[in-house]
């Protein structure tokens, strides 16, 4: 018999959505799943032969998702661009264009491996990656792959599918989606999902060809309208607003993906909600960019389903949730808001991430539910209650280390310790391999500012 795991002595919360409290809680598995959740003394007694791990008091929960992260930014800290960057589209153009131009396979590779690790440290144990390698394309998302299996973590992997490097890197974009979701259709740990930049950089012809060629279930993860240019360059130049667009080829689903959504009408929010697809708030990279905010109470107020991720500002997915609270009762100036729309957004990544591995179960801890398990170490000074558990991760556990993480039963962070990549060899690592990638990005054209897609036959009104 494989063997058992018990991870004790925490207060154990159950889920996301109106989820049970255990104080002194523990929770069993065998393998990749869960067998047993109750209080510690039950728990041990119906499984003594078990290794035993401490959560030394702390938060035991299910392990966090992030619905949007970019590994590929990994080598872009403290990277100076050498120009001045005024506004988003600029931002875009002179920094992450020029940066995911410059990524080979080694630093493609690294990144994710050094992103991955990341994850494991702040106990994300499901990943969806929205990836982009111009020079790279064939064979980036096996790499990415690669390196969560390393890590021992799952995920959701794509390419992102643009025409801002012309027609022929777009249909190499669409031929590495389809590849890499057909060859990973059955696998249980890592999934595919087609990738597409935002409107803008994406023409008629391209969507068209999306539409035709994705296959039903393998939904789309999109940029939409993260800044104004976005909803305005497709209106100008297609007759639509991003959202219109998608609906039109049949790409607004239950399997769509949108990431950030700030700059978007209410008739397009309602369309959101009526295809069921996620909106995914990214808060602290918004605030970076100096993009806008998502209005969180107006969004869900139209039945809009909200999940969160990091958008390759970090991989620390409760300290996202922490700013996503601070940022909507700051920019709202309304001290009450927060905790009726904002514990949502874990939930929304669990059902999510579980929708696209065929784990409905996925972030809850319950016999049967896969052992994605971590220790959050901030011992709570106040009772923790089904009441009150947000409260405990907006002001405690989102700022604490993760103690220990498990991935489908795996131990991947032991008492702070990672078990199965060293950061510490990728950063050195990556210490070699970044000043050969910034010197590829300094040798880079940014001078000719991207314009789109040119309309085509797409000026005919799409509303």
């Amino acid at each position: 018999m494989s063997q058992q795991i018990v991870l004790g002595n925490g207060h154990l919360v159950t889920g996301w959505e109106n989820p049970a409290v255990i104080a002194g809680g523990a929770v069993a598995w065998q393998e990749e799943r869960i067998v047993g959740v109750g209080p510690e003394a039950e728990i041990r007694q119906a499984y003594p032969a078990a290794r035993y791990l401490d959560a030394r008091g702390g938060l035991i929960l299910p392990g966090l998702v992030n619905l949007h992260h970019h590994f590929y930014s990994a080598l872009a800290r403290g990277l100076d661009p050498g120009v001045e960057m005024r506004d988003f589209p600029e931002i875009l153009d002179r920094l992450w264009w020029r940066l995911d131009r410059a990524l080979d396979p080694d630093t493609v590779r690294l990144s994710a491996l050094l992103s991955a690790a990341d994850c494991v440290r702040w106990g994300c144990t499901t990943v969806f990656d929205h990836h982009a390698s111009p020079s790279c394309i064939d064979g980036s998302l096996d790499l990415l792959a690669g390196a969560l299996t390393d890590a021992g973590i799952s995920g959701v992997l794509c390419y992102e599918v643009t025409d801002r490097n012309g027609p022929e890197d777009a249909a190499l974009g669409i031929e590495e989606n389809l590849g890499f979701v057909d060859a990973h259709a059955d696998d249980p740990r890592v999934r595919g999902v087609f990738g597409l930049h935002a409107s803008f950089t994406v023409s008629e012809a391209t969507l068209s060809a999306v539409a035709e060629r994705r296959s039903s279930v393998s939904g789309v993860h999109v940029h939409v309208a993260e800044h104004p240019v976005d909803d305005q360059f497709s209106r100008d130049t297609f007759g639509a607003t991003p959202i219109q667009r998608l609906e039109r080829h049949g790409l607004l689903d239950s399997r769509a993906l949108l990431a950030h959504g700030i700059h978007v009408e209410d008739r397009d929010y309602d369309r959101v909600a009526a295809a069921g697809s996620t909106i995914i708030h990214n808060p602290e990279s918004n605030a970076n960019n100096g993009v806008g905010r998502l209005d969180i109470p107006r969004t869900a107020g139209h039945g809009c389903a909200i999940g969160l991720g990091t958008d390759g500002m970090s991989s620390a997915v409760l300290r996202a949730l922490r700013f996503a609270f601070l940022g909507l009762r700051g920019g709202s100036e309304d001290p009450t808001l927060g905790f009726k729309d904002l514990p949502g957004l874990l939930a929304t990544n669990a059902r999510v991430a579980g929708r696209f591995l065929d784990e409905p179960l996925l972030g809850h801890l319950a016999p049967g539910a896969p052992a994605d398990v971590i220790a959050v170490d901030c011992p709570p000074p106040t009772p923790v209650t089904s009441a009150n558990w947000f409260g405990h991760l907006a002001y405690g556990s989102s700022e604490a280390p993760v103690r220990h993480t498990f991935a489908r039963g795996q131990v991947v962070l032991e008492d702070f310790s990672h078990t199965t990549l060293d950061p510490a060899d990728l950063s050195s690592e990556a210490r070699v391999l970044a000043p050969v990638l910034w010197k590829r990005f300094h040798e880079l054209d940014w001078n000719t500012p991207y314009l789109g897609p040119s309309p085509g036959a797409g000026k005919e009104s799409l509303r």
